[in-house]
């Protein structure tokens, strides 16, 4: 199975430019959202310009990317069908549907704001850029450990990743408002 490397390899790029993406274009949702709170003619130049960006990241890269995981996620999965019967690929399958959902719903925050009519503060918007971040940690951490004791070591280390984040997105407002 000398192909195999190839498709981990590939499966591997393909992960990493996804979640480029999904980082990158959440920051720019941020940004759309700020630049819509300022006067003409800025409004108005800079939500044309966000528009732009948000279409061509998600097209050229994002969604392209996310079909290529799961194609080649498939792939490996075909090839070592063995990892269907255990329990950390089930959990990290769970993951992967939730980070494809959380890939959908930047989609449709990007339709929203095309249109001026999405109602995420620049704030909730900054909650939500750091779900694809746990997403990322808890598919890591269930591909490593592979087994039910770490993972949940795994899960608990994930929660306090999490609530560790809120606190900072808290700390980095408070002192934005200063």
């Amino acid at each position: 199975m000398a192909y195999y490397s190839y498709f981990v390899a590939a499966h591997i790029i393909f992960i990493v430019t996804w979640f480029a993406a999904l980082f990158y274009i959440v920051r720019l949702y941020i940004y759309h959202t700020e630049a819509l709170q300022r006067n003409e003619p800025d409004k108005s130049i800079l939500a044309t310009q966000f528009i732009i960006m948000e279409r061509r990241l998600m097209a050229i890269i994002g969604t392209p990317s996310m079909i290529l995981v799961v194609i080649t996620g498939s792939s490996l999965l075909y090839l070592n069908q063995q990892f269907l019967q255990e329990g950390w690929m089930h959990m990290k399958l769970f993951f992967i549907v939730c980070i494809i959902a959380y890939h959908f719903s930047c989609l449709r925050i990007q339709k929203r704001l095309s249109k001026q009519t999405s109602k995420l503060s620049s704030q909730q918007l900054r909650l939500f850029n750091e779900l694809a971040t746990i997403f990322l940690v808890a598919i890591v951490f269930l591909i490593e450990l592979k087994n039910t004791a770490n993972m949940l070591y795994g899960l608990l280390g994930l929660f306090l990743l999490a609530v560790i984040m809120m606190i900072a997105i808290k700390i980095y407002k408070r002192k934005r408002e200063a």
